[in-house]
């Protein structure tokens, strides 16, 4: 088995990439953070207020024996909206942007390569506005984001935003799930 490798996206809430990802084949661990701004160590009420220039992202660890960074990426694809500035349904600021923080040349010409294909492929009926930029720095966000719709399910975003994504996602990649 090779090692696991890591992918950076973010695409709106974080919960709600953690939700989907984290019981995928291949899929080692999803960890809640924040990536593409200028503050230091930034907390989740500092990025909420949309002055430190990060978005909520997931650091992905994964087997790409079992899951490529191609295949995370076309996932990724499909469950956001990536056609949207800076928003994911009510959720609004930069905080909530489509991207892609790469670690190296081969994720940022497949990330390029995937966003060409989806576009192409005119899923969304919209251009895509997923950012595609260089991982500066992955700051973790706070212990109580993790795993939050399994924690959390109760909560009234869970169940109306997160639970509908985890049984759209789960019904069209089935086979991806353990």
């Amino acid at each position: 088995m090779s090692d696991p490798v890591y992918a950076v996206l973010g695409g709106g809430c974080f919960w709600c990439l953690d939700a989907v990802l984290r019981d995928m084949k291949g899929v080692k661990s999803v960890i809640p953070g924040y990536a593409g701004g200028h503050t230091t160590n930034p907390t989740y009420e500092q990025v909420c207020t949309d002055t430190t220039g990060h978005a909520e992202v997931v650091k992905v660890i994964f087997d790409p024996e079992i899951m490529s960074y191609d295949d995370l990426l076309r996932i990724f694809f499909t469950l956001h909206n990536p056609t949207t500035l800076n928003r994911q349904g009510d959720d609004i600021g930069t905080q909530y942007r489509s991207c892609i923080f790469y670690t190296n040349d081969v994720q940022q010409q497949s990330a390029l390569t995937i966003k060409k294909e989806i576009e192409e492929a005119d899923i969304w009926g919209n251009p895509l506005v997923t950012e595609i930029a260089p991982l500066s720095t992955f700051w973790p966000a706070e212990e109580k984001h993790l795993n939050y719709y399994n924690n959390n399910p109760q909560t009234g975003y869970c169940a109306a935003v997160i639970a509908p994504k985890v049984v759209k996602m789960r019904k069209l990649f089935a086979e991806r799930y353990r």
